[in-house]
């Protein structure tokens, strides 16, 4: 009789292969990666371009360049774009983030012939119509406005500002006077320099063939730009550690704690993962048990590492009834002080590392997953072992490895703390 009790045996993991890219560098220097997996009849394209926050010509710069984007071209009103899309049952968007922006087109494979011409239309022509940047400047400012009244927006904002200082572009908070200031000109001016297709990282996966991929080199891989590429070079400036942001009336806390951290090239980036999930990875971690299940503090809590191209960083959050939030506060420091004094019990650090490679697994069910697994190496600057390297190095860890990282990284003193809620 089959016993519910007793969990199913784990097996090693043994190897797992990623799907190996073919790059090229097209004949204006932007570099194709292509993934090929002909399972089913999809394609997804993505383009993406120095043209995050990081390289912002005056704040809010980058933000309006990628929301407008499918706006117009000389040749295509926003309708029209939007109605060639949908005609061919496909997606576009364009996204912002810290330190690119990436253009993704996702079609059926027999319909990406057809799609091409108005990819390559609205890298090098978007029109930016002025009408348009002053309604999705109005929709963005009524929506930070929106967003400003929780707890959880306004603590991540100002933990960001303490984190990383409030000139850097992680750190700079929306600024509503100086985003309803740029022009039309402004954002077509730095679509000129930023989305630059010398300067692209181009992404090709799914069932693609060889004359798709020609068609696509000819398509984004001829034009030139005759503008400087954008550089950016900040300086981090730290904040207060400890911080506090009304939110009058608030019934709730919201909680954000952390510090800069080791980037994701450093050698002990694996083990470090490892660390930070039986801190507050996963439902089981010990935040998760102590603060939700044995204290009913809250309904989440999490700590998760953030790599990104120009700095990384530890970030634990929580949601809290506002008069416990010093009492979670305190239990995380706790959990933290726990981890440098005790080596991980055997059974823990086994279910942790069960849990890590199954979700590893996990994330690698489709193409796309895939791809993503590969295109993280590539923008971040990882060997091409990256993952290779990640499984071995899970697989060993051991207790008193964990216990001198933490001993390094976990000390409660570093961090930067920010509470946002009622008025103490």
């Amino acid at each position: 009789m089959l016993n519910r009790l007793a969990p199913p045996p784990t097996r090693p993991l043994g190897r797992v292969d990623l799907p190996t890219a073919e790059v090229s560098q097209l004949a204006n220097g932007a570099r194709l990666h292509v993934l090929l997996h002909d399972a089913q009849p999809v394609i997804r394209l993505q383009v993406v371009l120095p043209a995050g926050r990081w390289y912002d010509t005056a704040p809010g710069t980058s933000l309006l360049a990628a929301r407008a984007i499918l706006e117009g071209t000389p040749t295509r009103t926003a309708r029209q774009i939007a109605e060639q899309v949908a005609f061919y049952g496909a997606s576009l968007e364009c996204e912002q983030g810290f330190d690119r922006a990436t253009l993704t087109l996702f079609c059926l494979s027999r319909h990406f012939s057809q799609l091409l011409p108005l990819v390559q239309d609205i890298l090098l022509n978007a029109s930016y119509p002025a009408f348009e940047i002053e309604q999705i400047k109005t929709r963005t400012i009524q929506n930070i406005k929106v967003e400003r009244q929780k707890t959880s927006y306004r603590a991540v904002e100002r933990f960001s500002q303490n984190l990383y200082g409030p000139t850097h572009p992680y750190g700079s908070a929306f600024n509503e006077s100086t985003f309803q200031q740029l022009s039309a000109e402004a954002v077509q001016a730095f679509h000129q320099q930023a989305y630059n297709l010398t300067q692209a990282e181009i992404f090709l996966c799914g069932d693609v063939s060889p004359t798709q991929i020609s068609e696509l080199a000819d398509a984004l891989g001829t034009a030139s730009n005759d503008t400087s590429p954008l550089s950016s070079n900040a300086t981090i400036t730290p904040g207060p550690s400890l911080d506090h942001v009304t939110v009058a009336e608030s019934l709730q806390a919201s909680l954000r704690l952390g510090r800069l951290w080791p980037n994701a090239q450093y050698s002990e980036t694996h083990r470090l993962q490892v660390l930070v999930k039986v801190l507050g990875g996963y439902f089981g971690s010990r935040l998760m048990k102590n603060i939700r299940e044995d204290k009913g503090l809250t309904y989440g809590i999490y700590a998760s590492i953030s790599h990104r191209e120009h700095a990384s960083s530890l970030i634990i959050g929580s949601d809290v009834n506002a008069s416990n939030a010093s009492v979670a506060v305190a239990e995380i420091h706790k959990e933290m002080a726990r981890l440098q004094e005790e080596p991980i019990p055997t059974d823990e650090l086994e279910t942790v590392r069960n849990y890590i490679l199954g979700k590893f697994l996990n994330e690698l069910g489709t193409i796309f997953e895939q791809t993503d697994k590969y295109r993280s190496t590539v923008l971040l600057g990882l060997p091409t072992d990256f993952y290779t390297r990640f499984l071995t190095e899970v697989e060993s860890v051991n207790s008193e490895q964990l216990l001198n990282l933490a001993q390094e990284y976990l000390s409660p003193s570093s961090l930067t703390e920010v509470i946002a809620g009622p008025q103490l």
